[in-house]
């Protein structure tokens, strides 16, 4: 499966852009998701019950990533990670 790229020329930085990539709605009620400012690759990640959630990213008036983008930010991230795109694991690297 051929992973997505990144546009070869990233956008500027901006400060007002914000996103969230959601991650999980737990049994407990919390949800798990990455916060970013002007750059869904550099993210936090936060945990805050389902309405605290929906008002944060109201509030922020985010843009939510894609499964798309969220693979694009994965794949960009394992450069870093293992040292070469694509590689996410041990077996990755026996390849």
């Amino acid at each position: 499966m051929p992973y997505p790229s990144l546009p070869t020329r990233p956008p500027a930085f901006d400060v007002d852009r914000r996103y969230v990539r959601f991650r999980e709605l737990r049994a407990d009620g919390y949800v798990e998701f990455d916060f970013a400012i002007g750059d869904p690759e550099l993210s936090v990640e936060l945990t805050l019950p389902l309405a605290a959630y929906q008002a944060f990213c109201r509030d922020n008036d985010v843009t939510y990533l894609t499964r798309d983008q969220a693979a694009a930010v994965d794949f960009e991230k394992s450069k870093w990670r293992y040292g070469q795109p694509g590689l996410n694991s041990e077996h990755d690297e026996e390849r």
